[in-house]
Parts: structure tokens; sequence; C-alpha cells
């Protein structure tokens, strides 16, 4: 199955409203980041961008929520966030909760994507 098969066969379960925000989210990260390698990990319940097939690769995901979606940063604990839009408190994971979207229209949250990017995994 190819991604784009895959990305909506993973979203099929989610409400109308979430797959449109991850949708969205997807168009962001491959606006930013078109060379981007994207996998949908199931078990996680996420689709990962990276800079390569392995996890450790990683450098962002998207998380469908029951009423958001959540972008996440594999090293969102280093990136710049003058915004304060990070949530989260892993050692290094943080994310961007996506309510509407409005919310992708922030630009601190495609400068913090842009910033994640630019760090690598």
């Amino acid at each position: 199955m190819g991604t784009e098969a895959a990305f909506t066969a993973f979203l099929a379960s989610y409400s109308a409203e979430v797959r449109e925000l991850a949708y969205r989210v997807r168009t962001l990260v491959f606006t930013v980041w078109p060379e981007a390698v994207e996998q949908v990990h199931g078990p996680q319940k996420s689709i990962g961008y990276s800079v390569g097939q392995k996890m450790a690769e990683v450098v962002c995901v998207i998380m469908p929520l029951k009423t958001a979606v959540n972008l996440g940063f594999a090293r969102g604990s280093e990136l710049p966030d003058p915004a304060r839009l990070l949530a989260g408190t892993g050692k290094r994971a943080r994310h961007v909760k996506i309510t509407t979207t409005a919310d992708l229209e922030n630009s601190a949250v495609r400068a913090l994507l842009e910033a994640a990017v630019a760090a690598g995994p």
C-alpha cells in the first residue's frame, strides 16, 4: 500500500474533523519538508516523518486523537518556542495540539516545524 493509501486507511476510524486536521497537518509537513519520508506506525497510532526508514530518524509525527491532532517533535525540548506552543514533559519529545484549522495558520507552528526539520533527527 502506498503512503497516500496507508495514510487514508490509518485515519479511517477517526472522525471527519480529525481526518481533515490530519490531512492539513500533513500538507504543512510536506510544504515545509517535501523530501520527508512518511511512515504509518499503527501500533504507535502515529504517522512519522523522517530522513530515512529508521525510527531513530523521525523528526516529527502526526498523532490523531478523538477531537484533535498532535504534531509531535522528536527533539521538541531543544526547539526555540517563543510562542510557548509546545506541550509535554518527556526528556526530548514535545507536541503542539491542533484543534482547528486556524491553529495551523499560526506562523509559530510552521516556525517550530521548520526548526525541527533544520535540526534533524
